[in-house]
């Protein structure tokens, strides 16, 4: 083994932090510092030459330049877990082949970590101090660097045990069903111990954790398939049943229900633009582009380790979404957050409990700050846009209906979903033949989430901690992205598809998956369980068999389909492995060839068969709340306190962390108008990268309202979901799909009662009278965490929570509303209140604030006049009626109104007389959170718009006017009863943001951003333009008939390569998909391009720095070497580098004659994933692709983490400007050239981010011109612009270039 020094493993920031971090719990501690260690395995009795060693020593040098660490002695020593193969060793040691190091076996990377204290540390102190750097599931601390060898030992494979049923009997199980953490029923164990007493052989632990995790709540959902009485009379229908009636009442335009992945329903027809399988070309291909759209939760996992809680979940929802039908293609995702408390530090709030929690799980804090960057990275890193979200905090001690008890959300709720797009043929599964291979797609086997399935459908603190922990999955984005692009490949073939059939692999594992797959296609299979790929050789069969791994699917694939399927994966670079084949015979076979013997072997009916169904005895628990009514709170501090309150605050921390702009096909995401505020209600997506024609997605929920009346709440949850829903424009509400997510903390007092008739609510009666169908939707059934506290029981439970999320398919994606109002004094703003005056307050954010729950409750109290609201606002929008819109919800009609000047930097004058008739009645007024928004209208407009409304049963009254200042007042009877300042009303919604945000990241760049908020006077975003937008100067080229070929350059990880390619296919090229193994193979050759593009994502995980291993791969490869050094040196050649293309071109600067000055890329100032909408200038510069752009200022998306420049040599930013080759710099609103965050995002010197070569013909930039050529991209843009967005200038550029 050879053991290499790496860079320092710490930035000041984190090191700081981390330091903080250890003095609260062992204060002696003075320092920290770390260092990256890389372990070397060669292959047997190999040795590496002189020139080897040299690749190899470069190859490990990456990231930023690094400072002196301070070392010490005393260290701790952290190392990927022993027995297993991590995935940043996989890719690394990926690179090291690719770069001709096959002498190499394998590559580790450990972090040494020094502890500098005024006292020798006491084994106790380091022991603890050990416990915070590390994740147990996935790492191990070491006593020594010679012990680092363990890292390569190769273990035996454990045995498989069985438990003595037939001699110890039902007992026997019980104990078992302990120690595993089998979370079985005591039927169930009934029906195991007469199963294999039946079979006359004892159980073996594979099979009973099969058992367990197929049957599971989780996967079974046996509180919604079972039979209930209430209240001592029986029951017509099922939960599941309820939901059902909204599909048989309304099926129109659904596709696929409740038996898939997710649920389809039809979209529109549209070009989609993808690779020829033969040519590799791309072109557009026109089709129905059906809508799939599917939301899960991910509670239990969040609340034990809230990173790869929230990162397992969106990625597990993303396979549900590709594993729909036999392949189908992830968009744009959502997700939500309700926790307790937050009770940050130093922010304090009073309305906050400190009720306490149980150890084993992270306090809320620690899940908002850890928990969303998970899920953003996952998302980040497979290529999907996340556009949608909510995030609730509730924590409360009420009055129960029988005692008294804590309310609120120890167990989280995370979810996670999106929506996708199908072909028409590929919606339903096909025909498993006899003898098909069945397959698993994906990463490796490893000893991570075992027993998921059964430990979420617990109680937390029902088990033991050490099961909780294991319970939680770890995930690996860019294998995801891997297995994505194999199953992109596959359905692009259409009628040619070789996948039959395909499921995900989620809760279970394998042993959930594989059977689940062979029984939906009324086949049994034959299984080699050694055939498994499995980095972890020393676990045992039912580590392997049962494992939650995750980024894997199984799929069916005839076996005369098969060379042609390997060929894809290979050429992917995307795993997969043959472990079975489809059996006529509806049973299961498991064989070891290791021990020659069968862990599972089974009929399929004892798998599936399930003991009786389950009976549910509920009884109504009545919670009558307490009195309030708001009249007596101060108004100026109600409004801070509503503000403050997250459910109600700026949710920018959670957004600026995910990418909003991948796949070019984002129309609206969260920020809204030129200041970019996070305000808008819906998410929408175009059809295709050349339509207008889109989707669109909302959420809604209202979990407080549910302890007064759950019905009601359910009713909310719809409602809500529909006023957000209705920005956009949608043609038909018949149109509308919603997901249910149901919560439920079952058994609870007065819980199942709830549950059963808040599903009855929404299923039997609003959603039939809406004409809305549910195809799709889940359950979690144990919102309840429970522990002991010095002796004493305690418990917080949750209220029944229901989330709905809402699709439907958009006409027009460009008459989608926003908050943003016009600024224009002939306008009126109007309130349309669904909740006809009654201003109720029960469950209400004002009450929370002030520590009250209130008794009535608002409600939909009538189904019609909401659904008149939705189509009377669409019809207004189709006629152009309506300049801005905002729904009522948390926070009430006062949110509603400061969100909207806070979006447009306006002030209003809020008056109230013709919405109540009495000053008590301006709190109510003001904070109620009935159903509802506000429309700003022209003034001549006014009589007709309320008219509309009233015609369709829904009161309108005027609320609000512009105020011609930057303040908000709020007038009765002529009296101004609230004033402040726009500003320092946005600065207390934004405080809750900003100190999360100071927490998780660089907190200087936390300040800057909330120090911009006091600039009254500033412009917001806008466009200077130095040429004419809508001229195309390649249309004289595009004429000739002639489109040059466009290398469209991907490596592993790469998920920016179909918009790159539609950019450059808009401006008269042939792009032409271009993976590295490609040219590493020698299948491809750059000769026959004219240009070349390097795209963005994150190549082989960035495990080698950003874009570093993917520049290496081809520096010390031979074959590639010259491939790309012979294309830069052809004169007759351009290249574009973004963003992880930007990274891995600057690290090719010997290469590329003209960029010696280059710099490269490191991590932004922030610390932190940044995906803004930013202000860039193009420079004079040599640059072809800026060609006549110089002088122009306009907005553009940015997306990374690594986007900093680092020069080698101080001088070299002096010598870029001098020879003309930087080409854009970051600006502020004031068109000046900035290092301030977060209008520069990352940090760089002097605000440059995009350079080129001396000649012009190579440039490289971190900004994404190919996601906002169309004006549609733009998050905001002038209202003057047209199809044709600035950025399209740049490709045709190239075009006219070439001639």
């Amino acid at each position: 083994m050879l053991t290499l020094h790496g860079s320092a493993a710490l930035s000041a920031f984190r090191k700081a932090k981390l330091l903080a971090n250890m003095q609260a719990s062992v204060p002696s501690v003075i320092d920290v510092d770390a260092q990256f260690l890389h372990f070397v395995e060669l292959a047997d009795d190999q040795t590496l030459s002189v020139e080897q060693q040299a690749v190899l020593q470069r190859a490990l040098a990456y990231g930023p330049k690094s400072s002196q660490v301070s070392s010490s002695e005393q260290s701790v020593l952290v190392v990927p877990r022993l027995g297993t193969i991590s995935p940043w060793s996989s890719k690394a040691t990926d690179i090291l082949h690719n770069c001709g190091l096959a002498v190499v076996s394998r590559v580790e990377r450990g972090v040494e970590y020094f502890l500098h204290s005024s006292v020798p540390l006491t084994a106790e102190e380091l022991d603890l101090l050990s416990a915070m750097l590390h994740d147990r599931m996935t790492e191990s601390v070491l006593p020594a660097l010679s012990d680092a060898a363990d890292l390569f030992s190769h273990a035996e494979p454990a045995q498989m045990t069985s438990v003595d049923v037939l001699g110890g009997g039902r007992e026997a199980l019980v104990e078992a069903n302990q120690t595993l953490g089998l979370a079985l029923a005591e039927d169930e164990i009934d029906y195991l111990v007469a199963s294999f007493i039946e079979l006359g052989r004892n159980p073996i632990d594979v099979e009973l954790m099969m058992f367990a995790q197929a049957n599971s709540e989780h996967c079974r959902h046996k509180i919604f398939n079972a039979s209930w009485t209430i209240d001592g009379e029986e029951q017509e229908r099922s939960l599941f049943k309820m939901i059902k009636n909204t599909h048989e009442h309304n099926p129109d335009g659904t596709l696929s229900a409740y038996k898939d992945n997710a649920a389809v329903m039809e979209g529109h027809f549209g070009g989609r633009f993808f690779p020829s399988s033969e040519t590799r070309e791309y072109d557009f291909s026109h089709e129905n582009i059906d809508i799939l759209m599917k939301v899960e939760t991910h509670n239990h996992p969040t609340a034990i380790a809230p990173f790869s809680g929230a990162a397992t979940g969106s990625g597990g929802e993303i396979r549900d979404e590709g594993a729909t039908g036999v392949g189908a293609k992830p968009k744009a995702g959502l997700s939500g957050y309700t926790v307790s408390d937050l009770k940050i530090p130093g922010y304090e709030q009073p309305w906050e409990s400190q009720y306490g929690k149980p150890s084993r799980i992270v306090t809320p804090l620690d899940i908002m700050i850890e928990g969303p960057i998970g899920g953003a990275a996952f998302n980040n890193e497979f290529g999907r846009p996340n556009l949608l979200g909510y995030f609730r905090t509730y924590e409360q001690e009420i009055q129960g209906a029988s005692q008294k008890e804590v309310r609120g959300y120890h167990k989280p709720i995370m979810l996670a979903g999106g929506i996708g797009n199908i072909r028409r043929e590929h919606v339903e599964k096909q025909e498993i033949k006899v003898g098909a291979k069945l397959i698993v797609l994906g990463g490796p086997a490893m000893l991570i989430g075992l027993g998921g399935g059964a430990a979420s459908s617990m109680a937390s603190a029902d088990g033991n901690e050490d099961l909780d922990f294991a319970s939680v999955q770890r995930g690996n984005p860019e294998m995801e992205r891997r297995c994505q692009e194999v199953i992109d490949r596959c359905w692009q073939l259409g009628d040619k598809n070789p996948i039959s059939f395909i499921h995900d692999v989620g809760a279970g594992g394998l042993s959930n998956a594989l059977p689940e797959l062979v029984k939906d296609g009324e086949r049994g299979g034959n299984f080699d369980l050694r055939k498994v790929l499995n980095d972890e050789p020393g676990m045992s069969p039912l580590e392997i068999w049962c494992n939650e791994s995750q980024e894997r699917y199984v799929m069916a694939v005839s076996p005369d389909r098969i060379e042609e399927f390997t060929a894809i994966c290979e050429r992917e670079r995307c795993p997969f492995a043959i472990v079975g084949d489809a059996k006529e015979e509806m049973h299961l076979q498991v064989a070891d060839e290791h021990f020659d013997n069968k862990p599972v072997d089974l009929p399929m009916s004892v798998l599936f068969g399930k003991p009786p169904k389950m009976h549910r005895e509920a009884t109504k628990a009545v919670i009558v709340g307490d009195e309030f009514t708001a009249i007596d709170v101060d108004l100026a501090d109600a409004a801070n306190r509503v503000l403050s309150l997250p459910t109600v605050a700026s949710k920018n921390f959670l957004i600026t962390i995910g990418d909003r702009s991948i796949t070019g096909m984002v129309a609206r995401d969260q920020m809204v108008g030129p200041w970019q505020v996070p305000v808008a209600d819906v998410a929408v997506t175009t059809s295709s990268l050349e339509s207008y024609t889109g989707e669109a997605m909302t959420m809604g929920e209202r979990t407080p309202v549910a302890l007064l009346d759950a019905p009601a709440s359910g009713r909310m949850a719809v409602g809500e979901a529909l006023t957000n829903l209705a920005a956009a424009h949608i043609t038909k509400r018949s149109h509308i799909k919603l997901s249910a997510n149901w919560m439920a903390a079952a058994g609870h007092e007065g819980e199942d009662e709830k549950l059963y008739q808040t599903v009855k609510a929404v299923g039997m009666e609003l959603c039939p009278a809406l004409d809305i169908a549910i195809p799709v939707g889940k359950d979690s059934m144990s919102m309840k965490t429970v522990w002991k506290e010095d002796g004493k029981d305690k418990a917080v439970t949750s209220p029944l929570s229901l989330v709905i999320s809402a699709f439907a398919p958009v006409t027009d994606v460009r008459k989608t509303l926003t908050p943003e109002l016009q600024n224009k004094a002939d306008t009126r703003l109007l309130l349309v209140d669904l909740g006809a005056g009654k201003n109720r307050l029960g469950g209400s954010v004002i009450a929370q604030v002030y520590n009250k729950l209130g008794q009535q409750a608002p409600d939909v109290d009538d189904a019609a006049a909401l659904a008149g609201f939705f189509d009377t606002t669409q019809a207004l929008n189709a006629e152009g009626k309506l300049l801005a819109y905002h729904d009522r919800s948390d926070g009430g009609v006062f949110a509603t109104l400061v969100e909207m000047s806070f979006a447009s930097h306006l002030g209003l004058d809020i008056d109230l007389d013709e919405t109540i008739i009495n000053r008590m009645q301006v709190a109510p007024a003001l904070f109620n959170e009935e159903l509802g928004a506000v429309i700003q209208v022209n003034e001549s407009d006014v009589t007709e718009v309320i008219s509309a409304y009233a015609n369709a049963g829904v009161t309108v009254t005027p609320i609000a006017t512009l105020s011609g200042d930057d303040s908000i007042r709020v007038r009765f009877g002529g009296e101004t009863v609230l004033e402040e300042t726009r500003v320092n009303w946005q600065r207390v919604w934004s405080e809750t943001s900003y100190r999360i945000q100071a927490l998780r990241d660089n907190p200087d760049c936390a300040q800057q951003e909330f120090d911009s908020l006091l600039d009254e006077s500033d412009p917001g975003l806008s466009a200077h333009l130095s040429f004419d937008i809508n001229a195309d100067v390649a249309a004289p080229f595009i004429a000739s008939g002639k489109k040059p070929k466009i290398a469209v350059l991907r490596e592993q990880g790469v998920n920016g390569q179909v918009e790159m390619a539609a950019a450059f296919h808009k401006a008269g090229f042939t792009p032409v998909d271009v993976h590295m193994s490609d040219i590493l193979s020698g299948r491809t050759t750059l000769d026959q391009f004219s240009g070349l593009v390097a795209c963005g994502g994150f190549s082989y995980g960035d495990v080698l720095g950003a874009g570093e291993g993917w520049a290496k791969s081809i520096l010390f490869n031979q074959v590639a070497r010259e491939q790309f050094e012979t294309f830069f040196n052809r004169p007759d050649t351009f290249s574009l580098g973004v963003c992880n293309g930007c990274q891995m071109l600057s690290n090719l600067h010997e290469l590329i004659p003209g960029t010696d000055h280059w710099p490269k890329f490191v991590r932004n100032q922030s610390a932190q994933f940044e995906a803004r909408l930013v202000q860039v200038e193009v420079q004079k510069s040599n640059s072809i692709l800026f060609d006549g752009m110089e002088g122009s200022r306009m907005p553009i998306v940015v997306a990374h983490g690594e986007g900093q420049t680092e020069y080698r040599d101080e001088q070299d930013i002096a010598a870029l400007a001098s020879s003309a080759q930087i080409a854009l710099r970051y600006v502020d609103n004031y068109g000046q050239a900035t290092e301030r965050y977060p209008f520069n995002p990352n940090g760089s010197a002097q605000g440059v981010t995009g350079l080129t070569s001396e000649d012009g013909r190579v440039t490289i930039m971190m900004p994404h011109p190919e996601r906002v050529y169309r004006t549609v991209q733009h998050s905001w843009h002038p209202n003057d612009w047209q199809e044709q967005a600035p950025w399209l200038r740049l490709f045709q550029n190239a075009r006219k270039w070439l001639g």
